[in-house]
């Protein structure tokens, strides 16, 4: 469910018409919703209680790391997992406690381990013997016992798209299921350590609920393992990755994850984080954008847009479907005739849809690519040299530009030339 709504004929989010921000803002921009991303985090928070889980939820901030999306979250009690010290620094900003703030990442530098050490955050998910060596010499050189969790490898197929499966054994993420207990027998001899618990993320935009429940099976049967060795097991940070309906899909509901998790690790007292990121943000973001050229092709009709792949990288990327809808409601009866959409930028993969069916669009109209709250943004270049697009968050009936559009002469002042060059 999104907040997003036809109404007089014209396309709303909230109570604040589409048109009116165009207008204001120019286009392209992206536009979030604050009562979608409260009922998502409710509804999600809430199916996690009444599974009877002690449960952290925890938003990775790689969805969408905007400062008041984060906020609007931290507000209602999120915490984060970040990837970088980036998005760290973010989650702070934004209000959220450090011990509320897992870091996750299979790359962290020692500069991050140490910037995360200092600022004394809940737990640091660790991916490798070289990282865990290095975040032992950090923080036992600061006098600590740094609380971690193994990620683990469990060799479970997501069944999602290649480029974001995480939890195969030829992926680069965490520890090798079969080498599991002896990296945690290793940890628990380094000084600086606090093992406290396994990590587990298998992939994102997942629409079933089986490889969870065979990934979660698997942290069971480690749990039995480690405990029997002597290790207090107390937290299981099982990562996120539920999907959402873009293109039809019925993705188990919060409701069906959290009895996933209630009846495979229920019954272990430890804690669950939880690190949901596309679910709590997806569908609470469009990506507005206006129609320049209508273009008859030898054999298609191409709508260009003033938005880009570089604006909107997903399609491009993951061959990734978005729904369309023209801001201004067509009649009833509309016929619906195929096009392929398609930005300004110099590539063929700069295409949003391929012989889509679509009411007549003209020259000047809006359209808004629907669930585009995550990894929308998020991703964005200035690719073409063309700016980042503003972000607006809407609440009720007001709005708020959250992130402006950088002008050109502000793009050009990031860089430099040489003295020797001159002028």
């Amino acid at each position: 469910m999104n907040h997003f709504h036809y109404r007089g004929g014209q396309l709303l989010a909230e109570g604040v018409a589409i048109d009116d921000i165009a207008r204001h803002v120019g286009t392209p921009f992206y536009c979030y919703s604050t009562a979608t991303l409260a009922r998502h985090f409710t509804v999600f928070q809430d199916a996690l209680a009444q599974a009877g889980l002690d449960a952290t939820v925890c938003f990775a901030l790689k969805a969408n790391p905007n400062l008041a999306v984060v906020r609007t979250l931290a507000q209602l009690g999120a915490g984060a997992d970040v990837v970088s010290e980036g998005e760290l620094r973010r989650a702070l900003r934004a209000g959220i406690p450090p011990e509320r703030i897992v870091f996750s990442g299979v790359g962290k530098t020692r500069h991050e381990l140490e910037f995360a050490v200092a600022k004394g955050i809940f737990q640091i998910n660790v991916e490798s013997e070289p990282e865990l060596r290095a975040l032992s010499e950090i923080a036992a050189a600061r006098g600590v016992r740094m609380p971690i969790a193994l990620r683990v490898n469990p060799d479970v197929d997501a069944g999602t798209h290649a480029k974001i499966t995480t939890g195969k054994k030829e992926n680069k993420f965490g520890i090798e299921w079969t080498r599991a207990h002896e990296v945690f027998t290793r940890a628990r001899a380094l000084p600086g350590i606090e093992v406290m618990g396994i990590a587990c993320h298998i992939g994102s935009q997942l629409t079933e609920i089986e490889p969870f429940q065979a990934a979660f099976q698997r942290v069971r049967d480690l749990v039995a393992i480690l405990r029997a060795d002597g290790f207090n097991i107390r937290r299981l940070d099982l990562g996120g990755g539920l999907g959402v309906p873009y293109d039809g899909e019925t993705p188990p509901s919060p409701a069906d994850y959290a009895k996933a998790i209630a009846a495979t690790l229920g019954d272990l007292g430890c804690r669950i984080i939880v690190e949901p990121g596309r679910l709590l943000v997806g569908n609470a973001g469009i990506l507005v954008s206006r129609v320049v050229y209508v273009k008859e092709g030898a054999t298609r009709t191409f709508v260009i847009v003033d938005a880009a792949m570089n604006d909107l990288i997903r399609p491009a990327m993951y061959e990734a479907h978005h729904g369309i809808l023209p801001v201004t409601e067509p009649a009833a009866g509309a016929p619906l005739l195929p096009v392929d959409v398609v930005g300004p930028v110099c590539e063929t993969g700069d295409t949003f849809a391929r012989q889509r069916p679509l009411p007549p669009l003209s020259e000047g109209d809006l359209i808004a690519f629907t669930t585009a709250g995550a990894y929308g943004a998020a991703m964005a270049s200035m690719y073409n040299a063309r700016p980042l697009v503003p972000e607006v968050l809407v609440k009720g009936d007001d709005y708020a530009i959250v992130r402006a559009r950088p002008d050109f002469e502000d793009m050009i002042a990031l860089e430099s030339t040489p003295d020797w060059m001159g002028g």
